[in-house]
């Protein structure tokens, strides 16, 4: 997503109170609800995530390698933004999935 000009995307403009608005509705959830909204239903999702993430950063074993993340704070909000929408579109569907097994058990039982 490099810009011709060098410039930040339109989403990354704006006045602080709308940088901003994302980072004070997280501070605003009480823990559980944090805890609940990080931690994924399934171990798939949990896997998918974590082959998305190695996928971005890089896959040296770290028993190997003594690896260290350099960047800017832009680039590890543009990362931040990646993980979360990957992680929003995995739940939709491994959502999608459990309603298809339902529907497909429930078609199953009918046929009884």
């Amino acid at each position: 997503m490099n810009h011709p000009s060098g410039n930040t995307p339109d989403f990354f403009e704006g006045n602080a109170d709308q940088r901003n608005a994302l980072l004070q509705y997280v501070q605003a959830m009480g823990p559980e609800t944090i805890a609940q909204l990080s931690r994924p239903v399934s171990q798939d999702v949990m896997q998918a995530m974590e082959h998305n993430i190695i996928g971005l950063l890089g896959g040296l074993p770290s028993q190997h390698f003594d690896i260290s993340v350099t960047t800017s704070r832009e680039h590890l909000g543009r990362l931040l933004a990646s993980a979360m929408m990957s992680g929003y579109f995995l739940r939709g569907a491994e959502q999608r999935l459990a309603f298809e097994e339902s529907i497909m058990a429930s078609d199953g039982s009918k046929d009884i």
